[in-house]
């Protein structure tokens, strides 16, 4: 491809060039914690680009650095980089090549924009005030790649974090902006329910998983209509149910998971609490024993004013469309960076068919350079503002 340091390239050639490294990454997905050949070609293209890679030890992702000097702020722009586990049904002819592996949510665009922003700021790295770290990271759909970042040490000396998501039903464009909580906590739960089998001809010499496992799913339902105000926003849903193997035998356990979302810290806390005492009142009524585990996921994704306010600057300066997007009950492992330093995350519109995860996503590519640009625009501001 060339050496791109030290020329800049015109708007059509990087568009072209952004459609290039997110097709090529649509087509060799992988999943998180396995980017492998992801985190190798991001460092190739990077080098081709003449920005400096730093090495915190990840296993995959990649951190980088543009900016000179020790003066001035640090301000870092993070894009996921993993895939899901589904297969492409889009029939496009850079549809994935790894079986049963797809960008199903857009991560492919989020890596390809932030490259784009990384090559713009490049061209002015002289004129920036601080520095801007590029986080490339894994493992966000399994809400653990943020902080395994954290942990090595990549977000230390950031004054501010930028991040953000490909939003299907916002038209190329739009910037979706928002202050205060944008995505929800995710957290999610494994419950066994013990019984004791018996012939499903004579239930009554044994103890039911089924029913009292039945019991505790209805019950779950009243959380959120009888617990928490109807101003708060939360979602408790069961999505798996296994229990017995036969037509014919009552089995002796039953086992329930599921994710509950929310918005606020005290709303998780009062679904977790009626979440255990329901447990617990249905295991005692129904004679069954339980065993409750929970998966702790990421906090709220909870957007810094001032930054918000920066945001809505450069949409205007670059003649896009701000919008205040409705809030999101889905997670993301960005809310960990939120909880050490002000952070901000945006959704771009690019005008899909299909929503998230969805075998047949796709998106309007026309929202690349765009992204890329606003990303590039947001960050020069950023640091001046953080320098004041």
């Amino acid at each position: 491809m060339g050496h791109l340091a030290h020329t800049r390239i015109g708007a059509e050639e990087l568009a072209n060039r952004l459609v290039e490294y997110r097709r090529h990454l649509h087509q060799y997905p992988e999943l998180s914690g396995e980017e492998r050949k992801t985190t190798a070609k991001l460092l190739e293209w990077l080098s081709e680009a003449g920005i400096q890679t730093v090495d915190y030890g990840l296993a995959t992702g990649v951190i980088a650095e543009i900016g000179k000097g020790n003066s001035g702020p640090i301000i870092a722009l993070r894009a996921d980089i993993d895939a899901l586990p589904i297969q492409e049904e889009t029939g496009f002819p850079y549809a994935s090549r790894n079986q049963g592996k797809m960008h199903a949510c857009g991560h492919d665009f989020h890596t390809a924009a932030l490259l784009g922003a990384a090559i713009l700021l490049k061209n002015k790295e002289s004129e920036l005030q601080g520095k801007v770290r590029l986080i490339f990271q894994p493992a966000e759909e399994k809400a653990v790649g943020a902080l395994q970042v954290i942990e090595s040490g990549a977000l230390e000396g950031v004054k501010a974090i930028l991040g953000l998501h490909n939003k299907p039903d916002l038209p190329v464009g739009a910037i979706g902006i928002k202050e205060g909580p944008l995505m929800a906590a995710a957290d999610g739960f494994v419950l066994e329910v013990k019984g004791q089998g018996t012939h499903a001809a004579v239930p009554e010499v044994g103890v039911d998983p089924i029913v009292a496992a039945s019991q505790i799913v209805t019950s779950l339902q009243s959380i959120v209509s009888r617990n928490l105000s109807s101003l708060q926003q939360a979602v408790v849903s069961v999505t798996r149910f296994h229990s017995g193997t036969s037509w014919n035998v009552i089995p002796e356990n039953a086992v329930l998971d599921g994710t509950i979302r929310t918005f606020e810290e005290n709303a998780r806390a009062t679904v977790r609490e009626r979440f255990a005492q329901i447990v617990e009142g249905v295991a005692a009524a129904y004679q069954v024993k339980t065993q409750l585990r929970w998966i702790q996921g990421p906090p709220a994704v909870r957007n810094d004013n001032r930054l918000a306010e920066l945001a809505r600057e450069t949409t205007a300066a670059l003649g896009l469309t701000a919008v205040e997007p409705a809030q999101s009950l889905a997670g993301e492992d960005f809310a960990y960076y939120q909880q050490k330093v002000p952070g901000l995350f945006l959704f771009v519109g690019t005008s899909g068919s299909r929503e998230w995860h969805h075998p047949a996503f796709d998106l309007d590519e026309r929202a690349l350079p765009i992204t890329a640009e606003f990303l590039a625009e947001l960050a020069e501001l950023a640091l001046r503002a953080l320098s004041e």
